[in-house]
């Protein structure tokens, strides 16, 4: 087993440590969607911090908080996955491609590409279908219309389409995708 090693840090140098400059903070990578998830996520936040508060400090919860708490994951989750698509960050499998022939491995590429923008359409399609079937639901402990989060649903599989064509572009002027090289979709920090 390896020993650790704790390198001695003196109060001159820690304090030294701070006239260093701060690193610049880069948010050029993240689009609308992603701010849009991130306000969500904080508001779904809030409302469990607030059920917790009133639960288990008031003893006297408010049954809304988790409805809302869970309407607003629901959008994260779909609103996120936007996140992904547009970053080719789902569950994928690329052992395969590793073994085909180039040309193979760039029409298999292609054909998930068009299947995942084929998914997408109908994906947007049924769920505008649903969306008017339930239009007139109530939430249950708060007096909005439920398909406040039926619609954001909606949207984030507008949004996924939307950005599985761009990938879908991206990949045919670059000549590969993620599933084909891998290595060349990782970022390196430095």
């Amino acid at each position: 087993m390896a020993k650790e090693v704790h390198t001695q840090v003196t109060a001159e140098e820690i304090a030294h440590s701070f006239e260093d400059a701060a690193p610049v903070a880069d948010v050029s990578d993240y689009a609308v969607e992603d701010w849009l998830t991130l306000a969500v996520f904080w508001l779904m936040t809030g409302c469990v911090f607030l059920q917790f508060f009133t639960r288990y400090v008031l003893n006297n919860s408010y049954a809304w908080t988790e409805e809302i708490a869970t309407n607003c994951l629901i959008a994260v989750v779909f609103l996120g996955s936007v996140m992904c698509v547009r970053l080719s960050r789902h569950i994928q499998v690329d052992v395969l491609y590793h073994y085909l022939p180039a040309s193979v491995a760039r029409a298999l590429s292609t054909f998930v590409d068009i299947v995942r923008i084929g998914f997408f359409a109908y994906a947007v399609w049924l769920m505008w279908r649903y969306t008017q079937i339930v239009a007139e639901e109530r939430m249950v402990t708060v007096d909005l219309p439920r398909n406040m989060v039926f619609y954001a649903v909606f949207v984030a599989f507008v949004l996924m389409l939307f950005r599985s064509v761009q990938v879908f572009i991206a990949n045919m002027r670059r000549g590969y995708s993620v599933l084909e090289r891998p290595e060349e979709f990782h970022k390196v920090e430095d």
